[in-house]
């Protein structure tokens, strides 16, 4: 008990020693010229600014991974919104689970499918057809078949290369067509595929064929478009389009193969929907199905 008193004793002499000080301090700060001639009340604020700018200067300065296991407790105990629910998102999640979410969430924006230059604009699918119109300069056409030509001179010399990106308008909604160059496994080729500009379940309810040829021979691609969502590099590295062998496109080429002149020709289409849950298809009926008329009897 004799302890507690002493306890309580000295901490209030400490507070009421503190209290003095700060408000002796802050007369200080307040009305300095009132306590020190006119170059001493000069330097006490140089000194008070120098003293200023070393502690900004101190506080911008990296701390380190420094933990507070007690306010990660609490971090985990709490529940946020998703920071895309303003787009649509309902979700609600715990700290860390939400930075996962958002990564992969569905109502995030889209990142700027151009595969000439790295682009770091992101938006909605209006904005980006747009932007791709406006700033890129990319080839905007309508229509379901298209039917292009893709040239290059000296294409042995070239290892790597994009061409410029086509935009389609089909079904109401806008796809990408790629063509690009590069290298699989030491052999040099080209590749062609689509993507869907929209999300992948989306994606799933069309198809696409890609379809090159020349001096009677011809290779078809039919495959589902992939969503913007997957970079055109993930794609390509994931060989889900059109490939074709340099000698090939070449021989296509005709001539004495010296120069790449491709025609690549493909459509757009949409796939029926699946089969309604509620059909007859999911009907049980008994066995055997009453006939609505009798058989004839036929001789055996």
């Amino acid at each position: 008990m004799k302890s507690l008193v002493t306890i309580i004793i000295i901490t209030a002499t400490i507070i009421k020693i503190l209290t003095f000080h700060l408000r002796k301090l802050i007369m200080l700060m307040l009305f300095p010229q009132r306590f020190f001639p006119q170059p001493v009340f000069t330097s006490f604020w140089n000194a008070l600014f120098v003293r200023i700018q070393c502690t900004l200067l101190f506080i911008r300065q990296e701390l380190g991974d420094i933990r507070c296991l007690a306010l990660e407790k609490v971090a985990e105990s709490l529940e946020f919104p998703c920071k895309y629910s303003l787009n649509g998102c309902p979700g609600i999640f715990p700290y860390y689970s939400k930075l996962k979410h958002e990564s992969m969430c569905n109502y995030r924006p889209y990142s700027c499918p151009y595969a000439g230059s790295e682009c770091s604009m992101v938006g909605e699918i209006p904005f980006l057809v747009s932007h791709l119109r406006d700033d890129h300069k990319v080839d905007m056409h309508s229509g379901c078949t298209f039917n292009h030509r893709y040239v290059k001179s000296n294409p042995c010399e070239v290892e790597n290369a994009t061409w410029m990106l086509t935009v389609f308008n089909c079904f109401g909604q806008y796809f990408c067509l790629h063509f690009e160059a590069f290298q699989l496994s030491m052999a040099p080729v080209y590749m062609a595929f689509l993507r869907f500009m929209g999300d992948e379940n989306d994606a799933r309810n069309y198809r696409y064929s890609l379809e090159v040829g020349g001096n009677g021979r011809k290779l078809i691609w039919e495959g589902t478009p992939r969503t913007i969502r997957d970079g055109h590099r993930k794609v390509r590295d994931s060989h889900d389009g059109l490939i074709i062998q340099r000698n090939m496109a070449l021989f296509f080429s005709g001539g004495d193969r010296q120069e790449l002149k491709l025609r690549v020709t493909g459509r757009i289409w949409k796939e029926p929907p699946p089969p309604n849950s509620s059909s007859d298809n999911n009907l049980c009926f008994p066995f055997p199905l009453p006939l609505p008329f009798p058989i004839p009897n036929q001789p055996l």
